[in-house]
């Protein structure tokens, strides 16, 4: 069984064409920016929306562990009596309780993607298995890439890299295309903002790219975190070591988009209160200047 914490159809920035992207729960990073911190957790969880909730204390009532409390600020959950039953869920009129994470078997997963093939052959399109972090379920991951492929389905995997090298090998066998965030390349840095060092990420990628697989770079681009100069001639100048025929990196403007999941989920966006600031006009084009010095394009978004 996968646990999956969305599926996106028509996707179309998660690779070529119009995509089906899976989202599976589990991330070894923990980046303090992450917009998607409902997948860093490889359990269910559950978020509370408090501007939905009207206050008629109905989960509270029908849930049987007696988990629920309703308080000024809304309902509380005791983690230590709650067991995710989602009955809260059903029993909400405005649908202020959800659950993040489903178990799908393989084949209902399948039998979803092979519904949209029609829309990815016509955009040369297909499916790609994001997270948190696919690398953390490789034998759920291979499953499902060995059975595309024998459909003739377009394979991608949006990764960290952060995994054992054997697992980056056997994966990029059964898929054409890996998305790859290029986060700060100062490994102090990165453990300080994504909770890892980089130097296994960094090693993952030079593999991929000797191999001569296809990858594509993205950097999410953050002032006060990655945006220096510093920062993005050390990125430059290290992939344009790398044998790779793509030489376009893609620019991901910040966003806290995060913020309100976190508030879902009860937990603190950015508690260190690190100053994340979305990039000016000025600093994306100085960025884009230093790339384009190693020969290397840069696209906005995507």
């Amino acid at each position: 069984m996968a646990l999956i914490f969305d599926i996106k159809r028509y996707a179309i920035n998660d690779g070529p064409g119009i995509r089906t992207t899976l989202f599976m729960k589990g991330c070894p990073l923990s980046c303090v920016w992450c917009h998607n911190p409902e997948g860093l957790s490889n359990r269910k969880q559950k978020l509370y929306t408090r501007k939905k909730c009207i206050g008629c204390r109905t989960c509270v009532e029908a849930c049987p562990q007696k988990a629920l409390t309703w308080t000024a600020g809304g309902i509380v959950t005791d983690p230590s009596l709650c067991d995710l039953c989602g009955i809260c869920v059903e029993v909400c009129p405005a649908r202020a309780m959800e659950i993040s994470g489903t178990e799908y078997s393989i084949d209902y997963l399948m039998k979803e993607i092979e519904k949209e093939t029609v829309f990815m052959d016509r955009s040369e399109g297909g499916v790609t298995f994001c997270g948190g972090e696919p690398l953390q379920h490789p034998e759920m991951l291979l499953e499902l890439l060995r059975r595309c492929g024998e459909l003739g389905i377009h394979r991608a995997v949006d990764t960290t890299l952060f995994a054992r090298p054997e697992i980056v090998r056997e994966v990029m066998e059964h898929s054409e295309l890996f998305l790859v965030d290029l986060k700060q390349m100062d490994t102090i840095k990165h453990k300080l903002y994504c909770g890892v060092p980089n130097e296994l990420i960094l090693s993952n990628l030079h593999m991929i790219a000797e191999v001569g697989h296809e990858f594509r770079i993205r950097i999410p681009l953050i002032e006060g975190i990655n945006a220096d100069e510093e920062n993005i001639v050390r990125s430059a100048a290290f992939l344009s070591s790398l044998p790779w025929k793509h030489r376009t990196v893609n620019i991901l403007l910040y966003h806290d988009i995060g913020k309100n999941k976190h508030e879902k989920l009860g937990t603190v966006y950015n508690p260190d209160r690190y100053p994340m600031v979305t990039p000016s006009e000025e600093t994306v084009q100085r960025c884009t200047e230093l790339f384009n010095r190693y020969g290397i394009e840069v696209v906005t978004g995507g």
